[in-house]
């Protein structure tokens, strides 16, 4: 084999090999985004107890604590376009990853917004998972029950203090 040919041959194993593994990244997105897409129409629709099936649980919140305090929140995913965008796999392993994605919010009637960090997904019982917690977080509940002792806050007078909330 002349030179010229060896090159070639190295320059297309190269781009085939190279492309080989773009594929599988760009299959495992797929399927993370289509996982965090598909649960936050669940919650968009209020299928609570569908969503609770949905969520990887790490705690003791039960199913009926769970929609309790999912339906006193006003806080749901946007629609369409909106409730995802700059889907990016950061790390992942055989049972977890770690994405960063902005999620389109809508509070109440009027009212919007946004929150962009990164989530980690479980994979369990052959399917991925977002957190419980995490999803107790966006919609601005708590995945704690009560009945502990109760801390004294000290009030705030900032004008921004529920600004996001």
């Amino acid at each position: 084999m002349n030179l010229r040919m060896w090159v070639a041959v190295t320059v297309l194993m190269v781009v085939l090999l190279g492309g080989a593994g773009s594929g599988r990244a760009s299959e495992a997105e797929s399927i993370l985004e289509k996982t965090m897409s598909e649960t936050l129409d669940t919650w968009r629709d209020g299928r609570y107890e569908q969503l609770f099936e949905q969520l990887a649980h790490r705690g003791k919140t039960s199913r009926e604590t769970f929609v309790k305090k999912m339906r006193e929140t006003t806080t749901r995913p946007a629609c369409c376009w909106q409730k995802m965008e700059n889907f990016k796999i950061l790390d992942e392993k055989r049972n977890e990853a770690t994405v960063y994605v902005k999620i389109g919010l809508e509070r109440g009637a009027d009212a919007a917004g946004s929150t962009t960090r990164e989530f980690k997904l479980i994979h369990q019982e052959g399917v991925w998972k977002m957190q419980l917690a995490d999803v107790f977080s966006i919609a601005g509940a708590t995945a704690k029950k009560g009945g502990g002792a109760k801390k004294r806050h000290k009030k705030n007078n900032s004008p921004y203090q529920n600004e996001f909330k």
